[in-house]
């Protein structure tokens, strides 16, 4: 069985018999490089290893492995060549000559460095074993990038994780020493990249929630959340409890990074083409109204049938973690049509707070808010791709919709609608632009009273970057970290925290049946359902990469509602024990909904799909 690399880790550690090793082997530190003599930025970043080297002496371990231009022929060949040296010493010597000969790698060094070698200048045709040794060295080198995840040259990895930052001396050194900082960072994005984080940090959240309610400082936790905080100029003033700053405010933001994938998927992504976003779209719609039904079975008209909306939403941070945690027993494929689904889910989430959630309307500030949407759309329609207009109409947008009675979460998706996309940035005249400007600054480096490059030169570089992603997608990049890191445990922290206390369970008996069941009943139920007629009518089709029990376990991970179930929770029932009682009954279908799909997708076996033909996998023949 073949061992699975970790992203961004080495394949294999420094091995002086395998590799090119300068310094002790038992250093502190080992700095990989994967690179090839025609590249050119290899050649440039040999002066500042260099450079590190001499500041870190023998902490330190280099290893070069070969990873050669598959676009230039003289680059396997040079590689080659280095392979035919007799000792280190002699490959360490052509290693810095193929590095610095000349400004380009060229025939004539290659020449020249077979003379230094004692081997023939038509050394790539010979047969000797010791020609063979070299290929395979080399072969094996490129293997090792392969496995280690290398997609361009050159890549360094410091003790066997791979280094993205800034090739200059001062950086590299940083890195090899563990500065704070630099340790931080690391943690940080170690942390990120990993599928489950953001569902493991709104776990954490929510119990720290429910300790702290529950502990001494319960009533002074409440407390906190219910302080007024805001702004006043001169006799006006405006001002909110910090729990719907939470609410009202950074959730916007949420919803903003959702309008924002859904923009994406729309255009780009798995909800582009009809066929592709067909089957997630009626599982959606099925797992949203199937659980208001069943709500509505069992809470006769009353007080509490205005909480249908809590059972109809899907905690998108959850259900990923959970499918991130199990790895390849969850096919590609399904965790496309959960998260498609989750998105689409969260829309309708939206639309039911926007229309049922809110409160008196105020035509006037309604007309206002239209009035900043139509700038928006203006602005969108004029291609202004700057960031700043949009985020400012975004406030306004936010505090008109506010003020005229619909739920203020609705301006992120407005906001999200109105972002431009632009079309992809033609990415080989940038790159040829930013090389051009960066090797003519590069020339002035060391001139009198010449501290770095040009501020003409900056902005030219700052335009180029601009150009690569569109705002979008920018926005997006930046502000989903925060929502997933951020937002939604801070969410949590406000919102999650219940007393635990009998007295609750007392005469809400079937408030908390009614959103347990819609939850982790209805929710996959309606879900499969929906999906199975959508198949079934031949409007979609379900891909042959998962099983019927597997899109069922899926539909199970769906009913953990959470943070949706909890916001909307939290607008239908102002009454406190209310609120306690959903919140409960959301944490236990949750529970319930992540346990069952778990043990679905878990237990179902690569046999089971195999034998599953077209027909027993069924209605996929219209």
């Amino acid at each position: 069985m073949e061992l699975m690399i970790p992203p961004g880790r080495l394949d294999r550690p420094v091995d002086q018999e395998m590799d090119h090793v300068l310094g002790p082997a038992d250093a502190e530190i080992s700095l990989v490089e994967y690179g090839s003599y025609a590249c050119s930025h290899c050649r440039a970043a040999n002066g500042r290893i260099a450079q590190a080297r001499d500041q870190l002496g023998d902490r330190v371990c280099y290893a070069f492995r070969h990873r050669p231009l598959t676009d230039n022929s003289v680059s396997f060949r040079a590689a080659e060549l280095a392979e035919l040296a007799r000792t280190p010493e002699a490959f360490w010597s052509a290693h810095i000559k193929l590095m610095t000969r000349s400004i380009q790698l060229t025939e004539d060094d290659l020449v020249a460095v077979a003379a230094d070698l004692g081997v023939n200048a038509d050394f790539e045709h010979g047969d000797s074993e010791a020609m063979r040794r070299a290929r395979a060295r080399v072969e094996a080198d490129i293997a090792s990038s392969r496995a280690s995840g290398v997609r361009l040259t050159p890549t360094f990895y410091i003790n066997r994780r791979r280094y993205d930052g800034p090739w200059d001396e001062s950086s590299l050194v940083d890195a090899m020493l563990g500065t704070l900082g630099h340790r931080v960072r690391t943690a940080a994005l170690d942390f990120a990249s990993w599928g489950p984080s953001a569902g493991i940090l709104l776990v954490l959240a929510t119990v720290a929630a429910i300790v702290l309610t529950n502990s001494p400082i319960g009533p002074a936790f409440e407390a906190l959340w219910r302080q007024e905080f805001g702004v006043s100029l001169g006799n006006a003033a405006f001002r909110m409890l910090i729990v719907h700053w939470v609410n009202d405010g950074l959730l916007t933001v949420f919803f903003l990074v959702v309008g924002l994938e859904v923009k994406r998927e729309m255009t780009v992504g798995h909800l582009a083409s009809r066929r592709s976003a067909a089957l997630p779209i009626a599982a959606a719609l099925g797992g949203m109204v199937v659980p208001a039904l069943l709500y509505a079975l069992v809470i006769p008209v009353g007080t509490w049938s205005y909480g249908w909306g809590v059972p109809m939403a899907t905690d998108t941070a959850f259900a990923i973690a959970l499918i991130a945690l199990m790895g390849d027993r969850v096919p590609v494929k399904l965790r496309i049509f959960l998260t498609a689904a989750a998105i689409v889910d969260d829309i309708g989430a939206i639309v039911v707070v926007a229309v049922f959630y809110s409160g008196e309307i105020h035509p006037a500030y309604l007309a206002a808010a239209a009035a900043v949407g139509v700038a928006l759309a203006l602005l969108s329609r004029s291609k202004v791709y700057l960031l700043s207009p949009y985020i400012l109409l975004g406030v306004g947008l936010w505090a008109f919709v506010y003020a005229s009675g619909l739920h203020p979460t609705l301006a992120g998706l407005v906001l999200a609608l109105f972002i431009p996309t632009r079309p992809p940035a033609n990415l080989a005249a940038l790159m040829t632009q930013a090389s051009t400007i960066i090797a003519s600054e590069a020339r002035h480096d060391g001139e009198v009273l010449r501290h770095g490059p040009s501020t003409p030169a900056l902005r030219a570089l700052d335009a180029i970057y601009d150009r690569l992603e569109s705002p979008a997608d920018r926005l997006l990049r930046h502000a989903g970290a925060r929502s997933s890191y951020a937002i939604l445990p801070i969410f949590a922290l406000a919102n999650a925290g219940v007393a635990i206390n009998l007295n609750v369970f007392v005469g809400h008996g079937s408030l908390m049946v009614a959103i347990a069941a819609g939850l982790a009943i209805g929710k996959p139920l309606g879900v499969f359902l929906a999906a199975a007629a959508a198949v079934r009518a031949g409007i979609a089709v379900k891909p042959e990469e998962y099983t019927w029990r597997q899109l069922a376990g899926a539909g199970a991970l769906a009913g953990i509602g959470f943070t949706m179930s909890l916001f909307i929770a939290g607008q239908a029932f102002p009454n406190a024990t209310d609120f306690s009682a959903a919140k409960i009954a959301v944490f236990a279908a949750s529970t319930l909904s992540a346990v069952v799909g778990t043990a679905l997708l878990w237990g179902a076996s690569r046999e089971e799909l195999i034998e599953e033909t077209p027909q027993s996998a069924g209605m996929q023949v219209s």
